[in-house]
């Protein structure tokens, strides 16, 4: 099962992981109000609008607007809501966007990849970072697989420090932003793994010009016969 963006993003809150957040609207007649809030709320002028659908690619599709302005987020609002999103994952027929999540926005300095899965073939969990975050990990698999850092969990115990130490320093994080890395990936596989997850992927995690490290996209699949666990999801 799968579970949208903004959603994701709360499990990752509940889990310590810093996030970039707002408020989700439905109901293009609460726009503004919205948006005012999303400004008032996290002290900011400048805004994102996500289209929020089970795909990857939005950005891409059209689904991801940078807005600098009160003006600017309403008509990039006005235009996303109701549209067809037609991403690389939804196929011709496309998707149709009923939800939109208005969020704070970042300076961005450098942006990075961070996902876990199973590996089958070993039966262990596979942490898996890169520094070429914010683009489709398949092309950077194809053309620079050496980008990609992998550690191997054994599904009984969680992420070790060494382990999480050897993802962030191959992150090339250092001093306050190599302690921060390291909690925020042990968390990240604490959430992964208390929460049944078959594939949680951040794609990109940020680190922003004000030296924080912040999730800006969250992807989640949960493992369906789990589900009875996680009455709540």
């Amino acid at each position: 099962m799968k579970i949208h963006e903004y959603q994701g993003k709360q499990i990752l809150h509940d889990f310590n992981v810093p996030i970039q957040d707002g408020y989700i609207l439905e109901d293009i007649n609460l726009a503004e109000e919205t948006i005012k809030r999303v400004q008032t709320d996290f002290n900011t002028t400048d805004v994102v609008v996500k289209a929020q659908i089970h795909a990857g690619g939005r950005g891409k599709g059209g689904g991801v607007k940078y807005s600098p302005d009160f003006k600017t987020a309403l008509e990039n609002t006005k235009n996303i809501l109701g549209m067809n999103l037609i991403t690389h994952q939804t196929g011709s027929e496309g998707k149709k966007v009923n939800k939109v999540y208005i969020t704070e926005a970042f300076d961005i300095k450098k942006e990075y990849y961070a996902a876990i899965t199973l590996d089958r073939s070993k039966k262990m969990d596979v942490f898996m970072v890169s520094t070429e975050g914010g683009v489709n990990i398949e092309d950077v698999a194809k053309n620079t697989p050496e980008k990609i850092i992998k550690i191997w969990i054994d599904p009984m115990s969680y992420l070790e420090d060494q382990q999480a130490s050897d993802l962030a320093n191959g992150l090339g994080f250092k001093g306050k932003l190599l302690d921060e890395s390291i909690k925020i990936l042990k968390n990240m596989y604490k959430c992964y793994k208390d929460m049944d997850i078959s594939l949680l992927e951040i794609n990109p995690l940020v680190e922003t010009m004000q030296g924080n490290i912040v999730a800006l996209d969250a992807k989640f699949n949960f493992d369906d016969n789990a589900l009875f666990r996680h009455k709540e999801i």
